[in-house]
């Protein structure tokens, strides 16, 4: 199997660098600085085990790779907001032996929030969620670290919206040689929705940085918590965060890496690099469409979700606000 990673950043980079690094095949997908220095330089992957350079085939554009093998297995690690994107450009590639990518792959999303499967089964014959535990950090063009040790990271993988089989099995023991746990599991979603809880998290750290503040942490509790009666609501099994730690246990635990400082999550990373663009509205937007749709508010997640846009337009810098104000603009709603 040949894996194309469409989305070679922090988590797209951390995972095609295992897996070459194991001795499969990887093709990186990237597009501007990135690009140009994967290109000239490689993957510069830095772990708790080392640092390591790998120099997989890197495109900017699927026309580049030509008609598709169908071994390819295609591996969606863009943020959601660009996945829209990303699966038109793919979707009709052509692939050896006929068909279309869209008809003849695999699809796996590997991104937070539960709408990028639903995008690609619009499209895609064969979707597999894929429930991301890889704590990993863009460093600079062409360098990403992870990390979590003695893995680097945790993915569970089903098929969407549920049910296994033997490509997830097969990808599975793929990454699981590349140092990356992988349990197949029948209910994806379920995994994919109690992530999507604790990246309530994400908007409050953006905007005020770290969670070590007790007024942070009780900013992001009262949001976990419409998101947890949203989900009651709309009648949607999520995985807790006791069985989330247990999934874990000691087997990917944080270490630090010298000179690889990591700052913050997603979104944090979103703001710090200036991209004009943050996954807020698949994360507490996602809480509240989901409110909406069942007549419970969210007026917690509706505040989080309208200013961490708001950061992103401007470009704000990332962790600029005060817990204090933070809060009172939740408190007015």
């Amino acid at each position: 199997m040949r894996y194309i990673i469409i989305g070679a950043g922090a988590i797209g980079g951390s995972v095609g660098g295992r897996l070459a690094e194991a001795g499969h095949e990887v093709v990186l997908v990237a597009r501007g600085a990135h690009h140009e220095a994967l290109r000239e330089r490689g993957l510069t992957l830095r772990t708790p085990d080392g640092t390591r350079t790998h120099r997989p085939p890197v495109v900017q554009d699927p026309a580049e790779l030509g008609e598709l093998r169908a071994d390819d297995v295609l591996v969606l690690a863009v943020k959601t907001q660009d996945a829209e994107a990303a699966l038109t450009a793919w979707s009709t590639r052509p692939v050896a032996g006929g068909g279309t990518a869209a008809e003849a792959l695999p699809l796996i999303c590997a991104q937070n929030g539960v709408e990028s499967e639903r995008m690609a089964l619009r499209r895609f014959r064969r979707v597999y969620g894929m429930c991301v535990f890889l704590p990993a950090t863009y460093v600079e063009p062409g360098t990403v670290s992870a990390a979590g040790a003695p893995c680097t990271g945790i993915l569970h993988l089903g098929r969407y919206p549920a049910g296994t089989d033997d490509t997830a099995r097969r990808v599975a023991a793929d990454l699981e040689s590349a140092k990356l746990l992988a349990p197949v599991v029948a209910d994806v979603l379920r995994w994919k929705y109690g992530k999507l809880l604790a990246n309530l998290a994400n908007a409050v750290e953006a905007l005020v940085g770290p969670l070590t503040d007790e007024d942070a942490v009780a900013l992001y509790r009262r949001a976990r918590a419409e998101g947890e009666a949203v989900l009651a609501a709309a009648g949607v099994d999520a995985v807790g965060e006791q069985e989330q730690r247990e999934s874990r246990g000691d087997r990917v635990t944080l270490e630090p890496l010298p000179g690889a400082t990591r700052g913050g999550g997603s979104s944090w990373q979103s703001l710090s690099r200036g991209t004009g663009t943050i996954e807020a509205d698949y994360l507490n937007g996602e809480i509240a469409l989901l409110g909406r749709l069942h007549g419970v508010p969210t007026p917690v997640n509706d505040v989080l979700q309208r200013l961490a846009n708001e950061f992103a337009r401007e470009r704000r810098e990332a962790g600029s606000m005060a817990v204090g104000e933070l809060a009172a603009l939740v408190d007015k709603g």
